[in-house]
């Protein structure tokens, strides 16, 4: 375990959003802490599976679709936004620390790896409510029985992997960089198919 935060913790906090409703990022925490961050990171995603289930309907007029695809994108990029801040908060937690020589630049940051814990807890909450419905046959019930246990082993594969990240970076064998997203598409100086 590392000494800078719980993955287990994440882990819960992840799991236990999951079994909420809400309509707002607000959150717990104060606004410049970790907490704050990957609480609103797991809030947009959760946001987000909600309007992509909304944009496949197919039988509602177009214009509700093209609300749910502007949701999406600003979900997007607030949920972008907040897997950055996550990786400034960590480094600069971790900016004492001295690489060594031949230290391995990790390609893929803390944020990121935390934001795919957050969408494998989601898809773990959605199979879970699959495996329980008592309007399918038991082939159904069964895939979603393996399927839950790969995307289980693959969510703690992951936080072991962050884990260690960390522990690897806190003693100077390896590091990582933010890795800046600069989305285009919800900002009308970049995107000319946008009317201000």
């Amino acid at each position: 375990m590392n000494n800078f935060f719980s993955t287990k913790k994440i882990l819960d906090l992840q799991s236990q959003l999951c079994l909420q409703e809400f309509d707002s990022l607000d959150t717990n925490s104060s606004s410049q802490d970790l907490w704050h961050f990957i609480e609103r990171n797991h809030k947009c995603n959760q946001l987000l599976w909600g309007q992509e289930d909304l944009a496949r309907r197919n039988d509602v007029e177009p214009a509700e679709i093209v609300k749910n695809k502007r949701a999406i994108d600003q979900y997007n990029q607030i949920r972008n936004d907040a897997i950055e801040k996550i990786d400034e908060v960590i480094l600069w937690k971790l900016e004492s620390v001295i690489l060594k020589d031949g230290a391995q630049q990790n390609s893929e940051s803390a944020g990121s790896m935390i934001d795919r814990m957050s969408i494998l807890a989601l898809k773990i909450n959605a199979v879970e409510l699959q495996a329980k419905r008592t309007d399918v046959d038991s082939r159904h019930i069964d895939l979603c029985i393996a399927r839950l246990q790969v995307l289980k082993d693959q969510r703690q594969d992951l936080a072991a992997a962050l884990d260690a990240l960390i522990i690897d970076f806190e003693e100077g064998r390896r590091f990582y960089k933010v890795y800046r997203q600069y989305k285009m598409y919800n900002d009308p100086k970049f995107n000319v198919n946008i009317k201000q």
